[in-house]
């Protein structure tokens, strides 16, 4: 049989505690911060016991050396675990706004290092971590939405790639965990329409609005295209996880109705998640 591992990185203050507690309230058993060297004993543990389902916040401060990490899940692999690795993210102010008002300090601050650079410390200590993971932007999430976010995480395959759609709105920042970006502000706004802009791109009036562009349709063709034409060539490249994030200017048209309709051109054949950053509300406090 089969066991589940869940390995959550990122940096400290973008929701890694609240990640924790999702996955166990979805029959995980969790441990938090765990050593690397701690995790294949852990795991043969949790074996013994008859637990199939572990999730493990991993400590920063011990991921600067990648290989160690390999060399774990290339072990817990042979032990019949499937592991798959999710990284916590956020942008640097919304990072220093949630230290402030928590009033806890940084892992990494000490008398040479004020907090902005304590971040960028972990960061780069990270940074090998992230480039392997899926990776989830926190900043305007709210905990109850991320907990919804890896709930969904937690039940996909990990051994087939994960395709993602994101909506989000320019005016709030491109996410950080977008690997294509795609900008639909060039597009019809259904804003300026009488009645449609408390609406957002999943509702019918809407849709039928976008629908009776014709450079709405050259677009979603064209990103189709793009994402159908690539595909093959992040499979052949080992990755298990690819976010694309289209853009408009507030988040709640455009690019939901565009990543709504490429979420269901995919889903026949890939793992796909569809994603609306601006329809939550934004984050408060979360780990």
């Amino acid at each position: 049989m089969i066991n589940d591992l869940t390995l959550i990185g990122g940096v400290s203050g973008s929701g890694k505690s609240v990640a924790l507690t999702a996955l166990e309230d979805s029959g995980y058993y969790t441990v938090s911060h765990l050593p690397l060297p701690l995790i294949l004993p852990t795991a043969r543990l949790l074996t013994a016991t008859g637990e199939r389902a572990l999730a493990i916040t991993l400590n920063s401060k011990m991921l600067s050396d990648t290989s160690e990490l390999d060399t774990t899940l290339a072990s817990l692999k042979e032990e019949g675990w499937n592991a798959r690795l999710l990284f916590l993210d956020a942008k640097n102010d919304t990072l220093v706004k949630r230290f402030s008002e928590t009033r806890r300090r940084h892992p990494f601050s000490d008398t040479k290092h004020v907090l902005v650079e304590a971040i960028e410390k972990e960061r780069l200590l990270v940074d090998g971590l992230r480039a392997r993971s899926f990776v989830i932007d926190t900043s305007d999430l709210s905990a109850s939405a991320l907990r919804g976010w890896i709930k969904d995480f937690a039940h996909i395959d990990a051994s087939r790639l994960l395709l993602m759609f994101e909506s989000f709105g320019y005016k709030h920042g491109v996410p950080f965990d977008a690997d294509l970006v795609f900008d639909a502000r060039c597009l019809p706004n259904p804003y300026y329409e009488t009645g449609l802009a408390v609406l957002t791109g999943r509702d019918n009036a809407v849709v039928e609005f976008l629908e009776a562009s014709s450079e709405v349709e050259r677009m979603r063709r064209d990103i189709c295209d793009f994402v159908s034409r690539w595909l093959p060539e992040y499979e052949r490249d080992n990755r298990n996880y690819l976010t694309v994030a289209i853009g408009c200017t507030g988040g709640r048209h455009r690019s939901v109705y565009l990543a709504e309709q490429l979420a269901a051109v995919f889903q026949s054949k890939y793992q796909v998640i569809v994603r609306h950053r601006v329809l939550t509300p934004p984050i408060s406090k979360s780990d």
